[in-house]
């Protein structure tokens, strides 16, 4: 009587070093694409949040033309006098008071930081730069406003930020 002896199901070498191989250089290639997808992630949310900025520093100068309660008879006259146009010295805030640039320092969660066109505090990752256009006419106000990162590098000075957003912004009264 012939003993039979159970077959058993498994790789031969050549199969698992041809499976490591095809493994290996598939990880390899991976991996080599994974820095070049972080950073362009990285610079994906660095310009989102510079944009996000952005409209928090134009939300506040749209704020900063407006007249407080009971004061707009004071810039205007009322009735309104097509003979005697509008006074905006009374207006109380940037765009009667600057003509030079200002510059704000914001965080990596676009938070401002530090103090008004003084030095990039430790904190800081973006630069705001506003530019007025001065003098603002009897309706609207204009100014640049340039965000860039990282907030130690001024490209007014020459330097070369790692990256750049500018928008032009025109606030009606």
């Amino acid at each position: 009587m012939k003993r039979f002896l159970p077959e058993t199901a498994a790789f031969s070498l050549v199969e698992v070093t041809l499976a490591l191989g095809v493994a290996a250089f598939a990880l390899l290639a991976i991996m080599g694409m994974l820095p070049t997808g972080l950073k362009t992630q990285q610079a994906s949310i660095q310009q989102t949040t510079a944009n996000s900025i952005i409209a928090q520093i134009f939300s506040a100068l749209r704020a900063d033309v407006r007249l407080p309660p009971g004061q707009a008879s004071k810039a205007c006259p009322d009735p309104p006098d097509p003979n005697q146009p509008c006074n905006w010295d009374q207006l109380h805030g940037h765009w009667r008071d600057r003509a030079v640039p200002d510059t704000l320092y914001f965080t990596q969660d676009a938070k401002q930081t530090g103090t008004i066109n003084g030095s990039p505090p430790a904190d800081a990752v973006f630069r705001a730069k506003i530019t007025y256009r001065f003098p603002p006419t009897e309706t609207t106000s204009v100014a640049d406003i340039t965000v860039s990162w990282p907030a130690r590098v001024d490209p007014a000075a020459g330097g070369v930020p790692a990256g750049l957003v500018t928008t032009f912004v025109a606030v009606n009264r």
